[in-house]
């Protein structure tokens, strides 16, 4: 990977609630305010949940990211977006891909892949063969890359059978999602491994969830590699859970650490050439080929 810091700003997600912390962006124009903030801060890219507007339940509406994403590309033009298609509350392929239907300027440059079933704490995320295999044709079709979403080296192996099977093309970029109680755990030896065996002409980040979160990030800065970083993966500042974060305090502590390690922020525009995407600037995604 290049030396310039990959940042992948997750702001949102689906789990935290404003009974849980007042800093979560829950609203259309928080969130949108939000990735202003870190546009302004300097970010690679942004990794999008949406809420239901009045109740903040996790939503998989186009509609609510149209207006999202609209609404961040008012300010800028070439931040790579990439909307969540997670199985953790909805399985249905038809409303988890409804997100991909988006065209134009509001069409998602990027839309996410988790490459298995999975345990949390007290819920499950549920991603079968068939609705995976689903999901990256249907990002094929539409020109849409997929972030590759990988807890465990199983994940990885999986993505390997689904380029075997033509379903992923290089180049790949991969959120590696660190320190889940039913997965990968936050150390060298499970980060390494995973690391070596990703496949041929991949970028990726690290994500610490929880504690995790500033020892996965402050590694993947030391060594070269991208980060992940946002309240989706965990609201606490400190490990002593005494402060709650704010995006904002989590994105300074990341050009922080990335000061003292002498990495530049990855623009969008650099990230688009990286992982082969349009320019942005109107054009989204990519190119759609016969593959």
């Amino acid at each position: 990977m290049a030396n310039d810091l990959i940042i992948n700003f997750a702001p949102t997600g689906l789990i935290p609630t404003k009974e849980m912390t007042p800093y979560v962006p829950v609203s259309v124009n928080e969130i949108i305010e939000d990735v202003h903030m870190a546009v302004e801060l300097g970010i690679s890219m942004v990794h999008l949940h949406a809420r239901e507007e009045g109740t903040g339940s996790p939503s998989h509406k186009a509609e609510i990211y149209r207006r999202i994403i609209s609404g961040i590309r008012s300010f800028s033009k070439d931040l790579i977006i990439c909307v969540s298609l997670s199985g953790r509350v909805v399985n249905n392929f038809e409303h988890r891909a409804e997100p991909l239907l988006l065209d134009g300027n509001e069409k998602p440059d990027m839309g996410s892949l988790t490459l298995s079933s999975l345990n949390f704490n007290s819920t499950a995320s549920i991603n079968s063969p068939d609705t995976i295999e689903k999901l990256s044709s249907e990002m094929n079709k539409r020109g849409i890359m997929p972030e590759l979403e990988a807890f465990d080296n199983g994940m990885i192996n999986y993505a390997k059978y689904l380029i075997k099977k033509n379903l992923l093309h290089p180049p790949h970029y991969f959120n590696l999602m660190i320190g889940n109680i039913a997965c990968a755990q936050a150390d060298l030896l499970h980060v390494g491994v995973m690391i070596n065996d990703l496949p041929a002409d991949s970028s990726f980040s690290l994500a610490g969830i929880g504690n995790s979160q500033l020892m996965m990030n402050s590694t993947a800065i030391a060594m070269g590699w991208g980060v992940r970083i946002g309240l989706e993966d965990n609201i606490w500042f400190d490990s002593d859970r005494s402060k709650l974060a704010t995006n904002a305090d989590f994105l300074k502590r990341i050009h922080k650490l990335a000061l003292v390690n002498e990495r530049n922020v990855m623009s969008p525009g650099k990230l688009r050439t990286l992982l082969s995407l349009e320019n942005g600037f109107g054009n989204y995604g990519r190119k759609i080929t016969n593959e």
